[in-house]
């Protein structure tokens, strides 16, 4: 049995008329057919998953997480995002797994530049860039760095956006798929793509081994940034950059969004680099996206790693 196949020929061709009923926002009969795939394949995740989604949109939402933990259950690496559903229907802790994140880059390398840039108007790196610009020339000092990470790094859009910037740039992404796109590039140093996590990453450097680090719309794929900013300050030198863009939030923390994507207030962020000894340079609204035509509001930033007392 595979993600792409229950291993049985009936199930399987159930299930492809029950996605086509979901398309059709038939959702009554869509679930009916997800429950007669799972009579044949009672452990098949994308069965339970696809039941999760029919029943959600048909509100009966205890049925839905019912559905949804069946499928993360089977499933322990949760790359069908069962649950980033339950978080969304407040079943679970807010959180999405590497292998959701991986799995979901993964399917899109192919067509990320060209969707991200031509269809939803993507402008996160020259943002990133601007914001990095308005730092420097405030402080007096070159737009210039010796070594970078790029984090999320995608197919190395940021990267190449800040091209001549930067000496040596490096990058990390959870997707095997993008980080192999990105090493293609030709925009990294030689063996300077790593595929994993940012802050196993991050944590895995030398400390002070950057004077830049990038994140143009990573971090609206993780909650809680507490462990990123602290991975982030020991990897900086001290007074280099953190510069990233977040989707904002006018609350006073942070939360799931309906697009299933983390949204952050500006308190939040004060908040929390000042808990990681992270100075905040520049925070202001900024838009990276459109999302059906309209702008996707953000927030970018600029945080600044202060010396120590003995490094001062």
């Amino acid at each position: 049995m595979s993600p792409h196949s229950s291993g049985d020929l009936t199930a399987d061709r159930r299930y492809g008329y029950a996605q086509d009923l979901l398309k059709e926002r038939d959702f009554a009969a869509a679930a009916d057919l997800f429950r007669q795939v799972l009579e044949l394949t009672p452990r098949w995740p994308p069965a339970w998953f696809g039941l999760g989604e029919a029943l959600e949109q048909a509100a009966d939402l205890p049925g839905a997480i019912e559905a949804f933990r069946e499928a993360r259950a089977l499933l322990p690496q949760d790359t069908l995002g069962a649950g980033v559903r339950l978080a969304r229907l407040g079943a679970a802790d807010a959180g999405m797994t590497p292998g959701y994140v991986a799995a979901l880059f993964d399917q899109y390398a192919d067509r990320f530049d060209d969707h991200l840039v031509k269809a939803l108007c993507y402008t996160g790196p020259q943002v990133v860039m601007e914001a990095l610009r308005r730092v420097c020339r405030s402080a007096g000092r070159p737009f210039q760095f010796h070594r970078a990470a790029d984090l999320g790094c995608g197919t190395g859009l940021m990267a190449a956006a800040m091209g001549r910037h930067v000496s040596v740039m490096q990058g990390v992404d959870l997707s095997p798929a993008m980080a192999d796109k990105a090493r293609r590039s030709g925009l990294y140093a030689k063996d300077g793509v790593s595929c994993g996590d940012l802050v196993g990453y991050l944590a895995g450097q030398a400390a002070g081994t950057f004077d830049l680090l990038l994140a143009a719309d990573v971090f609206v794929y993780i909650g809680d940034l507490a462990s990123v900013f602290h991975a982030a300050r020991c990897a900086l030198q001290p007074g280099g950059f953190l510069a990233f863009t977040v989707q904002s939030d006018p609350g006073d923390g942070y939360r799931l969004g309906e697009d299933l994507r983390f949204h952050h207030s500006e308190a939040y962020l004060r908040r929390t680099a000042g808990l990681a000894a992270l100075t905040v340079l520049h925070l202001a609204p900024c838009v990276t996206r459109q999302d059906g035509g309209r702008p996707v509001e953000g927030l970018a930033a600029v945080l600044r790693r202060e010396p120590d007392s003995h490094e001062a």
